[in-house]
């Protein structure tokens, strides 16, 4: 069971998908702190000096200045804030995948053509193997080329 477990863990795909996951991860950290430490400061200071990670609905009755002594006290809270960096990570990282999906896809050479193994009947336009003397539907002669031929009598 062991040495199973190896050829597995051995075969390049295994490995590839956790070097894609392991750097995934990281990216994302990157984009977190790109969201929270670059874009929505001046997105907050541009709507007048708005912390979007303070934003929140206090569900309590009792008033907090902040997420973070709401949270120190228990009160329960929607923290939208929060949520609207998380969202904005998830499309960057969303576009950024799409991105490289696209260029790896450009980079693939497309695959051969599969070869013909049918033509068609150059008098009643049925479809017949490429090996094929006689049309079985006219009974027409076809040639190997597939474009002349004389009808049985």
């Amino acid at each position: 069971m062991l040495k199973e477990f190896r050829e597995f863990a051995m075969r390049g795909n295994v490995i590839d998908m956790a070097v894609g996951i392991i750097i995934g991860a990281a990216f994302g950290k990157i984009v977190s702190s790109l969201v929270s430490d670059v874009i929505m400061p001046p997105i907050g200071l541009l709507l007048g000096g708005v912390d979007f990670s303070n934003l929140f609905i206090n569900l309590s009755s009792q008033p907090y200045a902040s997420l973070a002594e709401a949270q120190a006290a228990g009160a329960p809270t929607i923290n939208y804030g929060m949520f609207l960096n998380t969202v904005l990570d998830f499309v960057i990282i969303a576009f950024a995948i799409f991105i490289v999906v696209k260029q790896l896809n450009r980079l693939k050479r497309p695959e051969p053509a599969a070869a013909p193994t049918t033509k068609t009947c150059p008098y009643c336009a049925t479809t017949v193997p490429l090996q094929a003397k006689r049309c079985p539907h006219c009974t027409s002669v076809i040639d190997p080329s597939g474009t002349t031929g004389t009808i049985a009598a």
